[in-house]
C-alpha cells in the first residue's frame, strides 16, 4: 500500500514533499475568545443573528454583494459547464450562495455530485457553518466532514479515483491555515454599536425615557398639586394632547403652570453621529460606498453611476473572479480547456469604461485588426477556406 500511496502521490505532483501545516483544532478561532481591550468576542452565529438577521445596513451589503455576484452575466465557452454553474440546487444561487458564505464566515465548500459515470451533474454549496476540516499527518486537508442534526457525514477531497469531491474556497486569514477571515467578523464591533444605537431610540419611543416637554408648576407660595389635580392634568394631557390626532393643537394653562419644552443635548446628538459612524464602518468592512446604502452625508463620489462603478471596480469583480477560478480549477478534470469569467461588456455599469476602451483601441491606427480584437477580448475571425 506505501509502494502505491508513493505512486499516487508522484501523479499528483509529490504532495508528500509539500511542508507540514498546524494541526491545531482551534488555530485562527482562538483570538475570537479572547475579548482583549474590552471588545466583544465574535462567534458566528451570533453574528448571523445579531448581524445579518437584526442589522439593516449588514444584510443590506452581504445582499447588495452576494445579489450583485449571483446576477452578473458569464461568459462560459462550455454550455454543459454553465449550465452547471447557474443551476440552482435545493433552491439556492450557487454564486449568490458562496459570496454570501464567503462574505459572513470567510469560507465557501461546493460539493461535486456525480452520475454513476463519474460525471458533474450538480454543485452543491455546503454550509460552512457544518464544515470540519480534516486533515492528514502532515496537516494539509484530506477531507471535510459535514454534520447535520448529530449526524457527521464525511466528504473527501478526492474520490478512490482521484476525482475532486470538494471544492473549497477562503478568504486570507493570517492566523488560519485552513479557515478564512469573513468580512462580518471585522464588522462585529460596529455591528454591536449600531444595534445598541436602535436598542436606544427604540426605548426612549416605548418607555418616553425623554419627554417632548415638561409642565412645570410655579406658584408664588412654593404649594405642590394636591394628587386629585394631578391626576386631573394627566387625564385631559392623554385625552386633549396626547396622539397624532392631536399633533400641535395649542395648550391653555392656567394655575401657574409654564411649559418647558425640552430637545436633545449636544451628548445626544454625538451619540446619533456615532450610529451613522459605526454604519459606516459596516459598509467599508464589506466594500460597499455608504452611498449606495442610502446613508446620508457621504460625498465621497460625485453621483450613484460613480459609485456604482467603484462597486464593480473595487469589490465585485475581485469577489467573483475568486470564486469562478476556484469553480474553474476544482472542475478542471472534467473541463480542461473550459473558460469562465464574467462578461464585462454586458455589466451596465461598465459600459462608459467598455466605451472608452473600444474607442481608445479603435483609434489606434499602429494596431492590427487582429490585435485590436485581442486587446478587447474578441476570438480570432474566421478565415475562409
Amino acid at each position: 500500500m506505501a509502494l502505491l500511496d508513493n505512486i499516487l502521490s508522484a501523479f499528483k505532483g509529490g504532495e508528500r514533499t509539500r511542508v507540514p501545516l498546524a494541526h491545531g483544532a482551534m488555530q485562527g478561532w482562538m483570538p475570537a475568545f479572547d475579548p482583549g481591550l474590552g471588545l466583544r468576542g465574535y462567534d458566528y452565529t451570533k453574528g448571523i443573528t445579531e448581524g445579518f438577521l437584526a442589522n439593516p445596513i449588514a444584510q443590506r451589503s452581504v445582499r447588495l454583494l452576494a445579489e450583485g455576484v449571483g446576477q452578473a452575466p458569464l461568459q462560459c465557452s462550455d454550455p454543459r459547464l454553465a449550465a452547471l454553474v447557474t443551476a440552482t440546487s435545493a433552491g439556492q444561487s450557487l454564486i449568490e450562495t458562496l459570496a454570501a458564505n464567503l462574505l459572513l464566515h470567510g469560507n465557501g465548500y461546493v460539493q461535486i455530485l456525480k452520475d454513476a459515470a463519474g460525471v458533474p451533474v450538480e454543485l452543491f454549496a455546503l454550509r460552512p457553518d457544518r464544515v470540519k476540516v480534516v486533515l492528514d499527518h502532515n496537516g494539509w486537508p484530506c477531507g471535510y466532514d459535514y454534520t447535520v442534526g448529530g449526524h457527521t457525514s464525511r466528504l473527501p477531497v478526492e474520490d478512490e479515483d482521484g476525482w475532486p469531491g470538494v471544492i473549497a474556497i477562503r478568504t486570507m486569514h493570517p492566523l488560519d491555515d485552513h479557515r478564512g477571515a469573513g468580512a462580518l467578523q471585522a464588522a462585529w464591533q460596529a455591528v454591536l454599536i449600531h444595534n445598541a444605537a436602535t436598542v436606544w431610540n427604540r426605548a426612549l419611543l416605548e418607555n418616553a425615557a425623554r419627554p417632548s416637554g415638561a409642565l412645570v408648576h410655579e406658584t408664588g407660595d412654593g404649594a405642590a398639586l394636591t394628587l386629585e389635580q394631578f391626576d386631573r392634568l394627566k387625564r385631559e394631557l392623554d385625552v386633549a394632547f396626547s396622539g397624532a390626532v392631536n399633533a400641535g393643537r395649542p395648550m391653555l394653562l392656567d394655575g401657574g403652570l409654564k411649559w418647558q419644552s425640552m430637545a436633545l443635548t449636544p451628548a445626544d446628538m454625538d451619540f446619533a453621529t456615532l450610529k451613522s459612524a459605526a454604519a459606516r464602518d459596516i459598509a467599508l468592512a464589506f466594500g460597499v460606498p455608504p452611498m449606495l446604502l442610502g446613508l446620508p452625508g457621504d460625498n465621497t463620489y460625485a453621483n450613484y453611476r460613480e459609485a456604482s462603478r467603484a462597486l464593480w471596480r473595487l469589490t465585485l469583480l475581485p469577489l467573483a473572479e475568486k470564486l469562478l477560478a476556484a469553480l474553474r480549477e476544482g472542475l478542471a478534470p472534467w473541463f480542461p480547456d473550459a473558460e469562465l469569467r464574467i462578461d464585462l461588456d454586458r455589466v451596465p455599469a461598465l459600459s462608459e469604461d467598455r466605451e472608452r476602451l473600444w474607442s481608445q483601441v479603435s483609434d489606434a491606427d499602429f494596431l492590427s485588426r487582429a490585435e485590436k480584437r485581442q486587446m478587447l477580448g474578441l476570438p480570432p475571425e474566421e478565415t475562409a477556406p
